[in-house]
């Protein structure tokens, strides 16, 4: 006793070919933009790490201006003296302060610019 055979008809073999190249096209597209993405990520954490370097020398260096000024403080004679070195400290901060910000402004655009 023969068992039936049962033939898949051309269009449905044709439909499940065409399936099967679909998918393999979607899932390297899929594979494509990670790949891409995850390169971003790499390039953009890369140039966050200058950035938090820049961050941690304007610390550093604002950390040293203040201990000057702690010490050019405790030596002062008088009130007089005390504010007129606070307030030269407070001017020459602020300039400070400004540029670093300015500074880190502009590397951090540098940093997304790559990745955008």
């Amino acid at each position: 006793m023969n068992a039936p055979t049962f033939e898949i008809p051309a269009e449905m073999r044709d439909f499940a070919e065409k399936s099967v190249d679909q998918a393999r096209n979607a899932v390297g597209t899929l594979i494509g933009t990670a790949v891409k993405a995850s390169e971003q990520t790499q390039t953009l954490q890369s140039s966050m790490q200058g950035v938090v370097a820049k961050g941690l020398d304007h610390v550093q260096t604002n950390a040293n201006a203040t201990f000057d000024f702690a010490q050019k403080l405790v030596r002062t004679r008088d009130l007089r003296e005390a504010f007129t070195l606070q307030a030269e400290f407070l001017k020459s901060q602020m300039a400070a302060l400004q540029a670093q910000a300015k500074d880190l402004g502009v590397l951090a655009q540098t940093a997304v610019k790559p990745a955008v």
